[in-house]
């Protein structure tokens, strides 16, 4: 039996776009509570841009479901702005004059810093929900500082979280503009097509049909008959199926050539049939789109290369990898999860296979000065439980993201699920809270694992990033209200 996986949720997403990334809101006691200087108010909730600045360099705005809906429920208007240039603004100075008035609610009454953190945090995770085991890390991510700790650097299975390990490898290998091709090459004596798959998870019907409508004017501009149409998946080596096992609805088999994931429900998200030929069925719906087109192909597609000598007559680009990246954090996708992992193995020269992504993963990761001690990373997704990572490493590579050195990883904050709004957390907190819109994390949930690790602004503006792993869990829905009152506590901070 498959092992339980973060949830999907019905909130829709603005089409994969990149999510901006949250700003730091407070709910007041009236209008002249949310009056800020203009531009700096979103989602209808005071912001205190220069406070989430000072904790790196963040695209501003937010997304248009995002603030639509705070709109309806607040009641107030709110700037919307365009995204920051591709190298990032400037750290900002922190702006605590502007935060002040706002006087959090509910704040804790501890010093500030590490020992005020200890006193609200050190009671929630001895909550017997957290199971046998668990570990914390809080970094205030302006300073780097990390001001909180328990178990920082105990290997633990990480289940979804480590999405966040992939798709940080992937962003630093391959860049967030990259694009994933698929392409149809065209043999010499024009008589045979060739599909070959370039390890996109995301191909749909429609790209298909638009690469047969491509091929289809080069066909015709040659005056080629019936073809005999191949379909090559050589890009991907090594096993096909997940440890996790056969007939799983969590993911396909991973493939060089795939239309939309191997699902056979025409979902786009959520655990889903699959089928156990991505790869052919992918070819015989390009067959399909061929005929549509006016394009004979006989006999049905079968497995080959392309020869010597084949031009390339048609191709699709994928989104950029910082939409694949965003679309796999959201929705905890483990299909986009395992192309991350092999796309950064071939961009090293490895293998793309599952032993592969785990050595180009790790060597990228090393690359990126994180603590990796104790770590293993069987897998892009973390459907394996052979995982393992410290609540350091989570938490100092979501730190690493939000600073000013590394703006290629900015869309592994952007893609996080919103607390109250999206993904994974769409229904983890609601509208009412106090935290909704302060957190953006990533969810991790295996049978008797349960992890979080994300972003928080606390009361006094400051951006952290934290990382909270718990094993031995008993009760899902215990361990999940757990860990979220663990990061509600990081939105309160200390005074």
């Amino acid at each position: 039996m498959a092992e339980p996986v973060d949830r999907p949720t019905d909130e829709p997403l603005s089409r994969w776009g990149r999510w901006n990334a949250p700003k730091n809101l407070k709910r007041g006691s009236g209008p002249e509570s949310l009056r800020l200087a203009a531009g700096s108010a979103v989602l209808g909730l005071a912001v205190a841009a220069g406070a989430v600045l000072a904790a790196g360099p963040w695209d501003s705005g937010q997304r248009k479901a995002e603030r639509d809906r705070v709109a309806v429920q607040q009641r107030a208007g709110g700037a919307h702005h365009e995204g920051t240039a591709p190298d990032g603004p400037e750290p900002a100075p922190s702006a605590p004059a502007v935060l002040s008035p706002l006087g959090a609610t509910g704040g804790l009454t501890a010093p500030a810093g590490a020992s005020g953190l200890e006193a609200a945090l050190a009671p929630l995770l001895d909550a017997p929900a957290l199971g046998t085991v668990r570990s914390a890390v809080v970094i205030d991510t302006a300073t780097g500082k990390q001001v909180y700790a328990r178990g920082a650097a105990t290997p633990m299975t990480p289940a979804s979280t480590v999405k966040i390990a992939t798709a940080a490898a992937a962003l630093s290998a391959l860049g967030p503009a990259h694009r994933i091709a698929t392409t149809v090459a065209l043999s010499p004596d024009s008589r045979t097509l060739t599909l070959v798959g370039g390890g996109d998870p995301t191909l749909d019907k429609a790209a298909l049909r638009a690469l047969a409508a491509g091929t289809a004017r080069s066909l015709r501009d040659g005056g080629t008959g019936p073809v005999r149409l191949t379909y090559d998946t050589s890009r991907y080596s090594g096993p096909a199926l997940h440890p996790i096992g056969p007939d799983n609805e969590n993911i396909a088999p991973v493939s060089a050539l795939m239309a939309d994931e191997g699902r056979l429900d025409g979902s786009d998200r959520g655990t889903a049939p699959r089928t156990d030929d991505p790869a052919g069925d992918a070819a015989r719906a390009f067959a399909d789109a061929l005929g549509d087109a006016g394009v004979t192909t006989r006999p049905a597609p079968a497995r080959g290369r392309a020869p010597a000598g084949a031009r390339t007559v048609a191709t699709h680009l994928s989104k950029p990898l910082s939409a694949l990246v965003e679309r796999a954090l959201t929705n905890s996708d483990n299909d986009i999860a395992e192309a991350l992992a092999r796309q950064t193995a071939i961009k090293a020269g490895e293998p793309a296979s599952f032993a592969g992504g785990r050595r180009a993963v790790t060597a990228r990761l090393k690359a990126l000065g994180l603590p990796l001690a104790g770590a293993r990373l069987a897998d892009g997704s973390g459907l394996d439980r052979a995982d393992k990572v410290t609540a350091g490493l989570l938490a100092r590579l979501l730190a690493l993201a939000a600073g000013p050195d590394h703006p290629e990883l900015r869309p592994v904050l952007t893609g996080l699920p919103v607390a109250g709004f999206s993904g994974t957390l769409g229904d983890r907190y609601t509208a009412t809270s106090p935290a909704t819109g302060l957190i953006r994390a990533k969810t991790g949930t295996l049978t008797g694992v349960n992890s979080l690790a994300g972003t928080a602004v606390d009361a006094r503006g400051r951006l952290l990033a934290f990382a909270f792993l718990a094993s031995g869990t008993t009760s899902e829905g215990e361990a999940e209200a757990a860990l979220d009152t663990l990061a509600v506590a990081l939105t309160k901070g200390t005074r």
